[in-house]
Protein backbone atom coordinates (compact mmCIF):
# COMPACT_ATOMS: atom_id res chain seq x y z
CA UNK A 1 0.00 0.00 0.00
CA UNK A 2 0.85 3.71 -0.57
CA UNK A 3 1.09 4.92 2.72
CA UNK A 4 3.67 2.03 3.87
CA UNK A 5 5.95 2.73 1.28
CA UNK A 6 8.82 4.97 2.78
CA UNK A 7 9.89 8.14 2.03
CA UNK A 8 12.32 7.29 -0.47
CA UNK A 9 9.90 4.86 -2.47
CA UNK A 10 7.30 7.06 -2.37
CA UNK A 11 9.77 9.56 -4.16
CA UNK A 12 11.07 6.95 -6.81
CA UNK A 13 7.53 6.35 -7.83
CA UNK A 14 6.13 9.56 -7.96
CA UNK A 15 9.21 10.06 -10.45
CA UNK A 16 8.43 7.36 -11.97
CA UNK A 17 4.70 7.75 -12.47
CA UNK A 18 5.37 11.48 -13.88
CA UNK A 19 8.05 9.59 -16.84
CA UNK A 20 5.49 7.58 -17.86
CA UNK A 21 2.92 10.37 -18.56
CA UNK A 22 5.84 10.74 -21.38
CA UNK A 23 5.48 7.41 -23.18
CA UNK A 24 2.83 8.25 -26.06
CA UNK A 25 1.28 5.71 -28.44
CA UNK A 26 3.53 4.26 -31.23
CA UNK A 27 6.48 5.16 -29.81
CA UNK A 28 10.29 3.34 -29.13
CA UNK A 29 11.17 3.56 -25.55
CA UNK A 30 14.01 2.85 -23.77
CA UNK A 31 13.55 1.18 -20.33
CA UNK A 32 16.71 1.47 -17.51
CA UNK A 33 17.64 -0.47 -15.05
CA UNK A 34 17.27 -0.12 -10.61
CA UNK A 35 14.61 0.18 -8.33
CA UNK A 36 13.65 3.63 -9.88
CA UNK A 37 13.19 1.98 -13.39
CA UNK A 38 11.24 -0.89 -11.94
CA UNK A 39 8.44 1.30 -10.54
CA UNK A 40 8.29 3.09 -14.19
CA UNK A 41 7.91 -0.44 -15.78
CA UNK A 42 5.14 -1.32 -13.34
CA UNK A 43 3.72 2.03 -13.83
CA UNK A 44 3.78 1.25 -17.85
CA UNK A 45 2.17 -2.05 -17.29
CA UNK A 46 -0.58 -0.54 -15.49
CA UNK A 47 -1.07 2.01 -18.50
CA UNK A 48 -1.12 -0.83 -21.20
CA UNK A 49 -3.47 -2.80 -19.31
CA UNK A 50 -5.92 0.19 -18.01
CA UNK A 51 -6.06 2.14 -20.65
CA UNK A 52 -4.49 0.38 -23.86
CA UNK A 53 -1.32 2.38 -24.21
CA UNK A 54 0.41 0.73 -26.99
CA UNK A 55 4.15 1.05 -27.29
CA UNK A 56 7.24 -1.11 -27.52
CA UNK A 57 10.48 -0.86 -25.07
CA UNK A 58 14.04 -1.79 -25.49
CA UNK A 59 15.06 -2.96 -22.56
CA UNK A 60 18.58 -2.07 -20.59
CA UNK A 61 19.24 -5.33 -18.80
CA UNK A 62 17.91 -8.73 -18.68
CA UNK A 63 15.88 -8.34 -15.47
CA UNK A 64 14.02 -5.11 -17.14
CA UNK A 65 13.08 -7.51 -19.82
CA UNK A 66 11.79 -10.03 -17.42
CA UNK A 67 9.41 -7.59 -15.74
CA UNK A 68 8.24 -5.65 -18.72
CA UNK A 69 7.49 -8.91 -20.34
CA UNK A 70 5.43 -9.77 -16.96
CA UNK A 71 4.03 -6.24 -16.86
CA UNK A 72 2.74 -7.02 -20.59
CA UNK A 73 4.87 -5.01 -22.34
CA UNK A 74 6.37 -5.72 -25.91
CA UNK A 75 9.75 -5.74 -25.47
CA UNK A 76 11.86 -5.65 -28.56
CA UNK A 77 16.21 -5.60 -28.88
CA UNK A 78 17.52 -2.28 -30.07
CA UNK A 79 18.71 -3.90 -32.70
CA UNK A 80 15.08 -4.57 -33.76
CA UNK A 81 14.38 -0.93 -33.20
CA UNK A 82 17.53 0.75 -34.53
CA UNK A 83 16.34 4.42 -32.60
CA UNK A 84 14.34 5.15 -30.20
CA UNK A 85 11.79 8.06 -29.44
CA UNK A 86 12.53 8.07 -25.38
CA UNK A 87 14.62 6.49 -22.95
CA UNK A 88 14.06 6.44 -19.13
CA UNK A 89 16.31 5.75 -16.60
CA UNK A 90 17.43 6.27 -12.85
CA UNK A 91 20.79 7.76 -11.95
CA UNK A 92 23.35 6.90 -9.07
CA UNK A 93 23.76 10.52 -8.99
CA UNK A 94 23.35 13.44 -11.19
CA UNK A 95 24.47 17.19 -10.81
CA UNK A 96 23.32 20.57 -12.31
CA UNK A 97 24.43 20.57 -15.52
CA UNK A 98 22.66 16.87 -15.78
CA UNK A 99 25.99 15.05 -15.67
CA UNK A 100 25.11 11.61 -14.03
CA UNK A 101 27.26 8.43 -12.84
CA UNK A 102 25.30 5.37 -13.25
CA UNK A 103 25.96 1.60 -13.55
CA UNK A 104 25.24 0.75 -9.65
CA UNK A 105 22.96 -2.07 -11.04
CA UNK A 106 25.72 -3.76 -13.28
CA UNK A 107 23.88 -2.45 -16.83
CA UNK A 108 26.25 0.95 -17.44
CA UNK A 109 27.40 -0.26 -20.72
CA UNK A 110 23.76 -1.02 -22.20
CA UNK A 111 22.07 1.70 -20.70
CA UNK A 112 24.52 3.94 -22.36
CA UNK A 113 23.73 2.34 -25.89
CA UNK A 114 20.67 2.77 -25.42
CA UNK A 115 20.28 6.10 -24.16
CA UNK A 116 22.77 7.22 -26.85
CA UNK A 117 20.63 5.79 -29.63
CA UNK A 118 17.47 7.99 -28.21
CA UNK A 119 16.23 10.95 -29.22
CA UNK A 120 15.87 11.89 -25.76
CA UNK A 121 17.20 10.69 -22.15
CA UNK A 122 14.95 11.19 -19.09
CA UNK A 123 16.19 10.32 -15.71
CA UNK A 124 13.82 9.36 -12.62
CA UNK A 125 15.47 9.70 -9.34
CA UNK A 126 15.11 10.49 -5.70
CA UNK A 127 15.73 14.08 -4.73
CA UNK A 128 19.00 12.50 -2.68
CA UNK A 129 20.51 11.39 -5.57
CA UNK A 130 21.37 14.82 -6.27
CA UNK A 131 24.91 16.04 -5.98
CA UNK A 132 26.95 19.75 -6.23
CA UNK A 133 29.60 17.49 -7.61
CA UNK A 134 29.95 13.55 -8.98
CA UNK A 135 32.16 10.92 -7.15
CA UNK A 136 30.62 10.36 -3.61
CA UNK A 137 29.04 6.88 -5.43
CA UNK A 138 31.77 4.91 -6.64
CA UNK A 139 31.95 5.31 -10.72
CA UNK A 140 31.99 1.90 -12.26
CA UNK A 141 34.12 1.06 -14.93
CA UNK A 142 33.43 -2.21 -17.17
CA UNK A 143 36.32 -4.21 -18.03
CA UNK A 144 36.60 -7.91 -19.84
CA UNK A 145 37.82 -10.75 -17.57
CA UNK A 146 41.02 -11.11 -19.34
CA UNK A 147 43.78 -9.28 -17.51
CA UNK A 148 41.08 -7.14 -15.26
CA UNK A 149 43.68 -6.96 -12.81
CA UNK A 150 45.85 -5.06 -15.09
CA UNK A 151 43.45 -3.23 -16.23
CA UNK A 152 42.89 -1.84 -12.69
CA UNK A 153 46.39 -1.30 -12.40
CA UNK A 154 46.05 0.75 -15.04
CA UNK A 155 43.19 2.60 -14.18
CA UNK A 156 45.06 3.68 -10.70
CA UNK A 157 47.95 4.58 -12.24
CA UNK A 158 45.87 6.85 -14.49
CA UNK A 159 43.72 8.35 -12.29
CA UNK A 160 47.16 9.63 -10.03
CA UNK A 161 46.96 12.44 -12.80
CA UNK A 162 43.48 13.06 -12.60
CA UNK A 163 41.44 15.76 -10.69
CA UNK A 164 39.85 13.60 -8.36
CA UNK A 165 40.27 12.70 -4.36
CA UNK A 166 40.23 9.06 -4.00
CA UNK A 167 42.17 6.80 -6.36
CA UNK A 168 41.39 3.53 -5.41
CA UNK A 169 39.54 0.59 -7.61
CA UNK A 170 37.97 -2.62 -6.56
CA UNK A 171 36.52 -5.49 -7.96
CA UNK A 172 32.83 -5.83 -7.48
CA UNK A 173 32.01 -9.12 -5.99
CA UNK A 174 28.15 -11.32 -6.27
CA UNK A 175 29.18 -13.43 -2.80
CA UNK A 176 31.97 -14.88 -3.40
CA UNK A 177 32.48 -14.29 -7.10
CA UNK A 178 32.96 -11.78 -9.19
CA UNK A 179 30.00 -9.70 -10.09
CA UNK A 180 29.07 -10.16 -14.05
CA UNK A 181 27.28 -8.17 -16.63
CA UNK A 182 25.16 -9.45 -18.55
CA UNK A 183 27.59 -8.89 -21.60
CA UNK A 184 29.88 -11.25 -20.00
CA UNK A 185 32.41 -8.74 -18.36
CA UNK A 186 33.53 -7.45 -14.86
CA UNK A 187 33.05 -4.45 -13.19
CA UNK A 188 35.71 -1.86 -11.33
CA UNK A 189 34.57 0.63 -8.83
CA UNK A 190 36.30 3.58 -8.46
CA UNK A 191 36.21 5.18 -5.50
CA UNK A 192 36.75 8.89 -6.23
CA UNK A 193 35.30 10.89 -3.72
CA UNK A 194 35.20 14.27 -5.68
CA UNK A 195 34.89 13.78 -9.68
CA UNK A 196 36.71 17.44 -10.65
CA UNK A 197 36.70 17.28 -14.80
CA UNK A 198 33.71 14.56 -15.55
CA UNK A 199 34.51 15.02 -19.53
CA UNK A 200 37.98 14.31 -19.39
CA UNK A 201 38.13 11.25 -16.93
CA UNK A 202 34.89 9.85 -19.13
CA UNK A 203 37.13 9.99 -22.37
CA UNK A 204 40.56 8.72 -20.48
CA UNK A 205 39.12 5.84 -18.84
CA UNK A 206 37.92 4.34 -22.37
CA UNK A 207 41.42 4.93 -23.88
CA UNK A 208 42.61 2.29 -21.03
CA UNK A 209 43.19 -1.28 -22.37
CA UNK A 210 40.49 -3.90 -21.43
CA UNK A 211 38.06 -1.01 -20.41
CA UNK A 212 34.74 -1.65 -21.73
CA UNK A 213 32.98 1.33 -20.80
CA UNK A 214 32.72 3.85 -18.33
CA UNK A 215 29.31 4.88 -15.88
CA UNK A 216 29.67 8.80 -16.82
CA UNK A 217 27.12 10.05 -18.68
CA UNK A 218 27.91 13.34 -19.97
CA UNK A 219 25.84 15.41 -22.33
CA UNK A 220 23.19 12.45 -22.84
CA UNK A 221 20.71 13.34 -20.07
CA UNK A 222 18.33 15.57 -21.32
CA UNK A 223 15.94 15.99 -18.71
CA UNK A 224 16.03 14.99 -14.82
CA UNK A 225 12.04 14.17 -13.28
CA UNK A 226 12.68 14.58 -9.13
CA UNK A 227 10.56 12.08 -6.84
CA UNK A 228 10.20 13.90 -3.08
CA UNK A 229 8.65 12.01 0.06
CA UNK A 230 5.48 14.40 0.32
CA UNK A 231 4.48 13.60 -3.88
CA UNK A 232 6.11 16.97 -5.21
CA UNK A 233 7.74 16.23 -8.72
CA UNK A 234 10.33 18.61 -10.31
CA UNK A 235 10.84 18.20 -13.75
CA UNK A 236 14.12 19.94 -15.26
CA UNK A 237 14.72 20.10 -19.12
CA UNK A 238 18.10 21.41 -19.77
CA UNK A 239 17.87 21.86 -22.88
CA UNK A 240 14.38 24.30 -22.75
CA UNK A 241 15.91 25.82 -19.47
CA UNK A 242 12.50 25.31 -17.02
CA UNK A 243 11.48 24.14 -14.04
CA UNK A 244 8.61 22.82 -13.35
CA UNK A 245 6.68 21.70 -9.98
CA UNK A 246 3.96 19.16 -9.01
CA UNK A 247 2.09 17.07 -6.84
CA UNK A 248 1.31 13.70 -7.06
CA UNK A 249 -1.77 12.16 -4.80
CA UNK A 250 -1.37 8.35 -3.84
CA UNK A 251 -3.63 5.81 -4.35
CA UNK A 252 -3.85 3.66 -1.22
CA UNK A 253 -5.40 0.40 -3.43
CA UNK A 254 -3.34 1.47 -6.45
CA UNK A 255 -2.22 -2.39 -7.63
CA UNK A 256 1.49 -1.55 -8.27
CA UNK A 257 2.18 -1.08 -3.88
CA UNK A 258 0.90 -4.99 -3.51
CA UNK A 259 4.40 -6.94 -4.57
CA UNK A 260 7.14 -4.24 -5.51
CA UNK A 261 9.75 -4.50 -2.04
CA UNK A 262 11.96 -2.05 -4.35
Amino acid sequence: MAGELSPIDKAKFVAAKRAADLVEDGMRVGLGTGSTAAWLVRCLGEMVREQGLNFTAVPTSTRTAELAREMGIRVISLDEAKWLDLTIDGADEFDADLNLIKGGGGALLQEKIVATASDQMVVIADAGKEVETLGAFPLPAEVIPFGWQTSQALIEETLVSMDVLGRTATLRMNGDAPFVTDEGNYILDLHLKRIGNCRQLAMVLNQIPGVVENGLFIDICDTVIIGYGDGEVETRDINEGTVEKDRLDFVETDNLFTDLAD
